[in-house]
């Protein structure tokens, strides 16, 4: 990568005239759980291991439309507005439930939001959350809209037998961008680094979606992962060392680990974002909601970097500062933590029924 001179600074973050920042934030994770060890038993005679313990699973009741609705009633409880002040809602996922038809409007329709608003779905592999949280603050941050709503989303995908089915699961989070002013985290600014790298893809029609084996490692999460967070680092002018906490999106436990090191963050800073990697890759609410851990423990004036990847490729770099106003909003909706910790073992059987993975027809 060609490295970048001072004259380059400002030239490659994404920034607002009007400041902005996260209002209220909210997680949801479906209560069903995959032992990574039933996908084992059924493939591989038990053989190989798995990359996670286990991975949530939606419901047969569930979808990335109902699992939004409940992150974004927790997002509007800590953010303390009505629905109708919203002038956005926004929808990122790889798996919304109609072809034709977006997400984005029934989700409005059931928070209550006001019929004279933007709304609509977002699309860029797992990266499609964090691109709707980047139109949401520039729509705050030009005036235009007093409040947005942003949602990471998904459900799992992953084709039976294949190496996704240990990880993709089920989940996601969603994110009130307003006026800085009322920010329990204010963003200082954000940057995307993309190219066609195709190292997952569906066809129309084709029921489970494709990966390039290792190819999804290198060239894609790492050149992509890093660069966003170099780039960042040298236009923020800081190091590793002046961020808390670093969240990256988290395909399995190892790539997020390997990227940060190779950053220069350190365990301590990386861990705490990994606590959605326990129940699986959530796409695009693998970064969001890993963001949302650390906002549940985070203190006044930490400083986080948050690096999404979608597959295609790109990533989203977030720098953000936790204000004094985190503290009194985390008990308006149940933590991250309660979600995961909240579980229903189910067995490879039930889970194909869950999946619609049996052709009926």
């Amino acid at each position: 990568m060609t490295q970048l001179t001072s004259s380059d600074a400002d030239n490659l973050l994404l920034r607002t005239d009007r400041k902005t920042g996260i209002i209220g934030y909210g997680a949801y994770v479906p209560r069903y759980r995959l032992p990574g060890s039933e996908v084992s038993r059924v493939w591989t005679g038990g053989k190989g291991g798995s990359p996670v313990k286990e991975k949530s699973v939606a419901g047969l009741d569930e979808d990335v439309v109902t699992m939004s609705i409940e992150a974004a009633r927790n997002a509007l409880a800590r953010a303390g507005i009505e629905p109708c002040e919203l002038r956005a809602v926004w929808v990122g996922s790889e798996s919304h439930p109609y072809a034709v038809k977006p997400s984005g409007t029934v989700v409005a329709e059931a928070i209550g939001a006001s019929h004279n608003i933007q709304s609509g779905d977002w699309e860029f592999a797992c990266k499609a959350g964090t691109e709707a949280m980047v139109a949401a603050t520039a729509l705050v941050g030009s005036g235009m809209a007093k409040y947005a709503l942003a949602i990471g989303m998904d459900t799992a995908q992953g084709k039976p037998g294949d190496a996704l089915e240990y990880t993709a699961s089920s989940g996601g989070a969603a994110f009130v961008i307003g006026p800085a002013e009322e920010a329990a985290v204010l963003i200082e600014a954000s940057y995307s680094y993309v190219s066609d790298t195709p190292d997952f893809w569906r066809r129309p029609e084709q029921k489970y979606p494709e990966h390039g084996q290792r190819f999804t490692g290198e060239p894609a999460y790492f050149k992509h992962v890093e660069t966003a967070g170099r780039v960042m680092l040298q236009q923020m002018k800081r190091t590793p060392a002046d961020y808390n906490y670093v969240v990256f999106h988290q395909p399995n436990p190892k790539f997020p680990q390997k990227a940060g090191a190779t950053l220069g963050f350190t365990p301590e800073q990386i861990k705490p974002g990994l606590l959605v990697s326990t129940i699986g890759n959530t796409y695009a609410g693998a970064s969001l909601i890993g963001l949302t851990a650390v906002l549940d423990i985070a203190k006044p004036g930490d400083k986080i970097l948050m690096v999404s990847y979608g597959s295609g490729a790109g990533s989203d770099a977030f720098s953000l500062v936790v204000t004094d106003k985190i503290t009194a909003r985390r008990g308006l909706a149940p933590s991250t933590a309660d979600y995961i910790a909240r579980r229903t073992q189910i067995d490879y059987a039930m889970y194909t029924r869950f999946r619609d993975k049996i052709d009926m027809g």
